[in-house]
């Protein structure tokens, strides 16, 4: 599979395509206009071994409902994606078997790499 979940409106997940020079058989899907679903999010967790680490706690929403003063679950950061597509870190990199999750460098290159030298 080679598809990239991200956010159209976001100017870094733009930077970020624009820098990965992503062949033409890469699938975008823009999470706001088609929300992930659940079956989507569990191949995604079972490349990530959790939904945590597809769990954004720099979304907006996140400090609005206080998260970041609760005990959250597995089951919790699942339901949160789904619910709204800012909980999802961005963008999600998928590339064969390898996951690449959010846009610190080290991610993008990594990922950048894994594309080009395959």
């Amino acid at each position: 599979m080679k598809k990239i979940y991200h956010l159209k409106t976001c100017s870094t997940c733009a930077k970020i395509i624009k820098t990965l020079e992503l062949p033409s058989d890469f699938i975008y899907q823009d999470i706001k206009s088609e929300a992930i679903t659940e079956a989507q999010l569990e191949h995604l967790r079972q490349l990530a071994g959790t939904y945590e680490a597809l769990f954004s706690k720099r979304a907006q929403r996140y400090k609005q409902l206080g998260l970041k003063d609760k005990q959250l679950t597995e089951k919790d950061y699942k339901n949160y994606i789904l619910e709204h597509y800012t909980f999802l870190s961005r963008p999600v990199i998928v590339y064969n078997d390898q996951i690449f999750i959010g846009n610190s460098p080290k991610t993008v290159e990594a990922a950048k790499k894994a594309i080009h030298e395959s």
